[in-house]
């Protein structure tokens, strides 16, 4: 090879390289959620599986070194959009991922996806970010919150229960549940009864329930709320006089605080501490051990938030600023999922199924969950059709 042609071949190297993206050197995530306060371990339990799945790579995921800003929301509006204010304008995050509560997510999914921002959701799932205002940049490792009211829904109509009484807060979230629950019920539910958001004594409830002698009650009542109403249930000698069909109430959060007083009681939701395959009892075993408790629902869905995130990082091998590559790499889903297999809808939200559990006590004497029945399988939530994307 003559000296022009090499010094032709290096230049036509350089410029292939120059014009190539170049791996970023650092991803850096924004994660934000409740962490302090009464629904503080909802949050918590998101972070711990997210941090794990890190810590267990070295700080990285996909190969790539990881920054992760970690914000409280304190579930409120106000201070959650300054959070993506600082995410987006200091801290210059390449994507966000958290978010506990659905009227958080409404304020924020908005303001992070027009500004073509990645937004891993892990858990909140409010209804209007699955179908009309879904978002190429929005992805969920959770379910739409009508989904894990509508599997119990499904097998309060199984049973054969006639009159049902809903009681959950008055929020987006819950006026996601109840739709949910009573869309696969089939039937009018008996009477509605909403507390406020936070609210502790449930004696008024619970008497008005006593008095109408339904036969069973669906409840949505999340973190706190959730224990303070089966204890108080328990308390007025409810818990097997009339069923207590649940989402988000009896689950791996409350179930330690609850104790003896939630025995019995039935929840629905997509994933537990059960599940057979490898993936979910590696997680379960490794969770454990780090963290001295068992995973609740909330950390199932951020460690796969944490497994997608490896996944997809890795595909782009770290170019996340290309982000036409990174959302193809994020929709592939290409991970081994806690649930089994995974698979995302049109809208971004997974296609899953649903289960329903009894609360009862493990070998080791501890409240757990136990898996009864599956009423819902590859379930595609009621919004996705309403979502323009294909």
């Amino acid at each position: 090879m003559s000296t022009t042609t090499r010094m032709a071949a290096f230049a036509l190297a350089a410029a292939t390289l120059a014009a190539a993206p170049a791996a970023q050197a650092e991803v850096k995530i924004g994660f934000m959620a409740i962490l302090t306060g009464p629904q503080g371990r909802l949050g918590q339990d998101q972070l711990d599986a997210l941090n794990m799945v890190v810590e267990r790579n070295g700080g990285k995921l996909g190969g790539v070194p990881v920054k992760i800003f970690v914000e409280d929301t304190q579930l409120k509006p106000d201070v959650a959009n300054q959070i993506v204010d600082k995410f987006l304008q200091k801290d210059k995050v390449d994507l966000v991922t958290g978010v506990t509560f659905s009227h958080i997510m409404m304020a924020v999914h908005k303001k992070i996806t027009d500004q073509k921002v990645f937004l891993i959701g892990s858990n909140a799932g409010p209804s209007p970010i699955a179908g009309a205002g879904c978002s190429p940049y929005f992805f969920s490792t959770s379910w739409q919150n009508d989904q894990q009211a509508e599997v119990v829904g499904k097998y309060a109509a199984d049973k054969g229960f006639g009159t049902v009484v809903t009681i959950a807060p008055n929020y987006q979230a819950g006026k996601d549940f109840v739709a949910g629950f009573k869309r696969r019920f089939g039937k009018p539910v008996a009477n509605e009864l909403w507390p406020r958001r936070g609210q502790k004594d449930f004696s008024a409830e619970i008497a008005q329930i006593a008095a109408s002698a339904p036969s069973a009650v669906f409840a949505f009542l999340p973190g706190g709320m959730g224990i303070n109403f089966v204890k108080q249930w328990t308390q007025a000698g409810m818990n097997g006089k009339i069923p207590l069909l649940t989402s988000s109430t009896t689950d791996g959060i409350g179930l330690p605080a609850m104790g003896d007083a939630a025995l019995g009681v039935v929840s629905g939701t997509f994933w537990g501490p059960d599940f057979a395959n490898p993936t979910n009892q590696a997680f379960v075993k490794e969770f454990e051990a780090k963290y001295k408790r068992i995973p609740s629902q909330y950390a199932a869905q951020g460690y796969d938030a944490a497994l997608l995130l490896d996944s997809a990082i890795g595909k782009v091998k770290g170019k996340v600023s290309d982000k036409k590559a990174f959302m193809a790499a994020l929709k592939a889903a290409d991970f081994k999922s806690v649930r089994g297999d995974f698979k995302f809808g049109n809208n971004q939200f997974p296609v899953q199924d649903f289960h329903i559990f009894e609360a009862v006590k493990d070998s080791k004497g501890r409240m757990n969950l136990k898996t009864i029945a599956t009423p819902m399988k590859a379930a595609v939530d009621n919004y996705a059709a309403k979502c323009a994307m294909k």
